[in-house]
């Protein structure tokens, strides 16, 4: 998994600090070609304008280099793919990714289903936002039952938790997501982007990620609220989830800053269901 692959937008680079963004995303993407896991998720903000086709150029390379190999690529929105003009924006987006439901969609990838959300409610009509959020409830409620389901990630784009100065947590993702996460058994990991840092928070007794190091400028963080990754702060990542006989294995592997190779660092191990 990873997110905000996106190249940095000028009004970034006029506040943040920028460091050659662009060639670790490329570097980020030649080593998961090299990995070459069953799946890539992409968590959103794909591109900075998703809009504008030339946006889409470089990350055109990258998701023919991973589909070569064999690799299923699924993406869901994030706020760079439905900004400006959100139709062309999203139009663009389905085109590279067709399997994807601007309210929702899930993927069963060796007995893990993998819940895939919009979290863009400011872009969203108020009958899209409660049929996703009645679907939600339902597929969660199906995949509870289901035995061949042994565990649930749901994703989305904006964090319910972070401790960015930038963007701040999402209340409409605390309060549309989390419940429904919080109160199913299976549901064992929420992993979202849009804040640029890698954060690790427990609520509830449950494992939130925060894994936005895709390529977007890096940013500050606050310790306002605890993060069990204090001392783990990587400006380029991305997470590999690794099921085994009876749990998942979640690690993240992080970009040196010299960028000269990568860095491995095991992040949890969470408990499948028999």
């Amino acid at each position: 998994m990873i997110s905000d692959t996106q190249a940095p937008m000028w009004i970034e680079k006029v506040f943040l600090k920028s460091d050659h963004n662009e060639e670790a995303t490329a570097i980020l993407f030649d080593q998961i070609v090299k990995l070459k896991p069953k799946n890539l998720f992409i968590l959103g903000d794909v591109t900075a304008l998703s809009a504008k086709e030339k946006k889409w150029r470089a990350m055109d390379t990258y998701l023919s280099s991973c589909r070569n190999v064999g690799i299923t690529v699924t993406a869901l929105l994030g706020n760079h793919d439905v900004m400006g003009n959100a139709k062309k924006g999203e139009r663009n987006f389905n085109k590279r990714f067709p399997k994807a439901r601007s309210t929702g969609y899930y993927q069963v990838v060796d007995s893990i289903a993998f819940v895939l959300l919009n979290s863009n409610f400011k872009k969203m009509k108020p009958n899209d936002i409660e049929h996703q959020q009645k679907w939600y409830k339902l597929v969660l409620d199906s995949l509870e039952k289901n035995s061949g389901v042994k565990a649930i990630i749901v994703s989305c784009h904006h964090a319910p938790y972070t401790n960015s100065k930038v963007v701040g947590p999402s209340h409409p993702v605390q309060e549309h997501f989390v419940p429904f996460f919080i109160s199913t058994s299976k549901c064992k990991l929420f992993i979202t982007g849009h804040s640029h840092a890698f954060e690790h928070f427990i609520q509830s007794g449950k494992d939130f990620l925060v894994i936005g190091g895709g390529g977007g400028i890096h940013q500050p963080l606050s310790q306002e609220r605890k993060d069990i990754e204090i001392d783990y702060k990587p400006e380029f990542h991305f997470l590999m989830i690794t099921p085994l006989s009876k749990l998942l294995q979640i690690d993240s592997y992080s970009l040196k800053k010299d960028f000269s190779g990568f860095e491995k660092r095991h992040i949890l191990d969470l408990p499948l269901t028999n």
